[in-house]
């Protein structure tokens, strides 16, 4: 690829310093933004950063000066609220900006988990029995079977989920759909719990899909009397996965069964309208019946983590996707007719 201007738009708590000599850039919390832009640099591109929280005018000043070929969008909301990050990739859009990642559209059905869901149920991709109980409302889903998980509506990357939001009686649900409400501060789904494994499946793409080998969570050293579940804990706490055994690999399946996860990634993928990237998270229960949790676009980005390291076992090393990333950006139209 040819010699890029690109801004990276990153939140503001997350500007990697400088200089980073002497500094633990592994545990870092603005690691993938730190990943990201200093590969694309080392690509031979040349990457300006933009901090944004409430304001988009930083990044409104850097575009008109630095005129990029294309924005790396590394953000996760707006001003605090992550359901408002499709209004940033919104005013890209209006400003003629080609942009990394997802379109404003297809984030809007992905975030809404009830949404996304019921547009799968309409695809006929299985997904869990669920119910969706509204700030002040309470609930008493006589339908569904226990245990039950009790999430945020819209939140990612496991904020909020810990082993009481698997419940198994009503007392303890009212008390988790409480806790959402006052705590989350959003709206609370309710889900039947899929007992199982963990899966994701990396999807990348605009038109034509790639989907990567599929990734597994592994519980095996949990202790006993615990739920195997993707707790905030485990999927953000080095010290708790270290304790515990926790890791993610490339799956062993069945034979066929990794090509139809994969196969039913790319249909979620079209469903909800993505583009860009997107991991698909499934669970797969005791009979070999697998469900779609959600879809993530944009998911974490960093080297190293799942979707990277599954890129790289399906042949796309770090700087490699980062580079299919650009490319799409730059092709991606969203004055498209569908």
């Amino acid at each position: 690829m040819k010699r890029l201007r690109i801004l990276a738009l990153v939140h503001k708590h997350l500007v990697p310093p400088e200089d980073t000599a002497g500094v633990d850039t592994v545990n870092a919390e603005w690691k993938m933004e730190f990943d990201v832009t200093v590969t694309l640099e080392a690509q031979g591109h040349e990457v300006r950063i933009a901090g944004v929280h409430d304001d988009l005018s930083p990044a409104r000043a850097a575009i008109d000066e630095f005129r990029p070929d294309i924005v790396f969008n590394l953000l996760e909301g707006f001003a605090d609220i992550n359901t408002f990050d499709q209004n940033v990739v919104s005013y890209l859009e209006l400003l003629r900006v080609p942009y990394t990642g997802c379109n404003p559209r297809g984030l809007i059905l992905a975030r809404d988990k009830s949404l996304s869901k019921k547009l799968l149920t309409y695809h006929r991709v299985p997904v869990p029995d669920f119910t969706v109980v509204r700030r002040g409302r309470s609930a008493r889903p006589t339908r569904l079977r226990y245990p039950l998980i009790v999430k945020s509506l819209v939140f990612e990357a496991s904020i909020g989920i810990s082993q009481a939001s698997v419940v198994e009686n009503a007392d303890e649900l009212a008390r988790r759909i409480q806790f959402v409400h006052e705590s989350l501060g959003t709206a609370a789904i309710v889900e039947e719990f899929i007992d199982g494994r963990e899966l994701y499946v990396g999807v990348i793409g605009n038109e034509r899909l790639q989907a990567f080998p599929v990734w597994e969570m592994s519980f095996a050293q949990m202790p006993e009397h615990t739920w195997h579940v993707a707790t905030e804990r485990v999927k953000w706490s080095t010290k708790y996965q270290q304790k515990h055994g926790i890791r993610t690999d490339e799956a062993s399946l069945p034979e066929g069964v990794a090509a139809r996860l994969q196969h039913t990634a790319k249909r979620v993928y079209r469903a909800l309208d993505l583009n860009g990237y997107a991991r698909v998270d499934f669970r797969m229960d005791q009979a070999g019946r697998f469900y779609v949790l959600e879809a993530n676009p944009n998911p974490q980005l960093a080297f190293g983590e799942d979707f990277a390291e599954s890129a790289e076992r399906a042949g796309l090393p770090y700087p490699a996707l980062l580079e299919r990333i650009v490319a799409l950006g730059l092709r991606w139209r969203p004055e498209r007719v569908q």
